[in-house]
């Protein structure tokens, strides 16, 4: 079994947000194999028709109002729904706040895009963009993916927009809850290994907006039938089924279903955050708790993800009471004296949870234990949610 002392320590050096390398300063380390490469073709033609094979949750869910049934079935976590919320959601999405730059107003509302890190995955970040109404406010969240872009200087350490230079956005309008994007400049001058991770940026930026479940794009005023260079085609709008940051090794069979679980990292100072990945599972599962053992299983790259989970850490069940509230209930003797659990593990627990069930708010168990205080002191065993703004990191 890790050491716990040991385990502290590690946790507390990450707390403090010394400078690190990306992949050295994890609760449980990192996994090392291949890089994340395309799915195979047959799996991609899957991903790119089908639209639930990847629950689309959209906007992260808000923080519970006053008064909301707090309890799940069998559970007595009682109330203070919205003190554990709002406690949650400042401590996943501000753990970073004090040492913003430039940020004036914490609260100040937020545009969360898909940025590349500097291991090539995608992750949401939390920025502070010009106010502008809804189409501008689109137009700019797709504007801030440009590489070396307008937004570039406002972007955090380690992090950059997947668009070629010089790319230009020309606007974005809604059509119901379809989102039309026309590109146009140095759009078509991306590297052709870069195709589907833009893809996977602009639709997963324009789909964390409320109410925009595809993306249709266009360029120099026609619509994209196929992506330029590797041909990926367009027929039909993109929605979340496209996944992210997928595995190198896909499944061999089209029968396979998605989920997608979020994985810590740190950035170039040492700051946690979270990362999404997509991963193939057998279907016909409860995508809960097939999510919740692929987070445990950890990441299979080396691409400075980290473990959230130890290797003794066990799924006992994952339940949904009739409230809404799920109920995900964890065995890892590590923590059976009741002492405080990582808050990257909870943390990690709940935005999965929201991305695979719309949003729906998280009560933790630990060993049969309904109180689970994180190292964030937030108490995980009433029902959380969701942050609205997730990896709010300092510039």
């Amino acid at each position: 079994m890790i050491n716990k002392k040991k385990l502290a320590g590690v946790s507390a050096a990450c707390l403090l947000a010394f400078p690190l390398a990306l992949s050295g300063c994890g609760w449980f380390g990192s996994e090392k194999s291949a890089a994340i490469d395309p799915p195979p073709s047959d799996v991609e033609a899957q991903m790119l028709q089908t639209s639930d094979n990847t629950l689309d949750s959209g906007v992260f869910a808000p923080v519970a109002e006053d008064g909301a049934d707090s309890g799940a079935t069998g559970s007595d976590s009682g109330g203070g729904v919205a003190d554990s919320s709002t406690a949650a959601n400042n401590a996943a999405s501000g753990s970073a706040k004090s040492g913003a730059k430039g940020d004036s107003d914490s609260n100040a509302p937020r545009t969360t895009v898909f940025l590349q890190n500097d291991n090539g995955l995608l992750a949401p970040v939390a920025l502070s963009l010009p106010a502008a109404e809804q189409n501008g406010a689109l137009k700019q969240s797709l504007e801030a993916l440009v590489d070396k872009g307008a937004y570039a200087a406002g972007l955090p350490d380690g992090f950059h927009g997947v668009l070629p230079q010089g790319t230009e956005v020309k606007s974005v309008t809604l059509d119901h809850n379809l989102a039309i994007a026309e590109f146009g400049g140095n759009f078509g001058t991306y590297a052709p290994a870069d195709e589907r991770k833009l893809l996977e940026a602009i639709t997963w930026t324009l789909t964390g907006q409320e109410g925009i479940k595809g993306v249709q794009l266009w360029v120099d005023g026609k619509k994209l039938n196929e992506m330029p260079l590797k041909g990926t085609p367009l027929d039909r709008p993109l929605t979340r089924s496209l996944g992210i940051n997928l595995p190198s090794q896909g499944p061999a069979k089209m029968n396979s279903s998605a989920v997608t679980v979020y994985f810590s990292a740190a950035s170039p100072s040492g700051v946690q955050y979270y990362v999404p990945v997509t991963r193939f599972v057998t279907p016909g599962q409860d995508p809960l708790k097939a999510a919740m053992n692929e987070l445990i299983q950890g990441p299979d790259s080396e691409n400075g993800l980290e473990t959230v989970m130890t290797p003794e850490t066990s799924l006992d069940s994952v339940e949904k009471g009739q409230n809404g509230v799920v109920t995900v209930s964890l065995n890892d003797d590590m923590f059976d004296d009741g002492s405080q659990v990582p808050a990257e593990l909870l943390e990690s627990v709940v935005l999965t949870v929201a991305q695979n069930s719309e949003d729906a708010m998280v009560q933790v168990r630990m060993n049969g234990k309904q109180t689970v205080t994180g190292t964030d002191n937030v108490d995980y065993g009433k029902p959380v949610s969701a942050p609205q703004y997730v990896n709010e990191l300092p510039l």
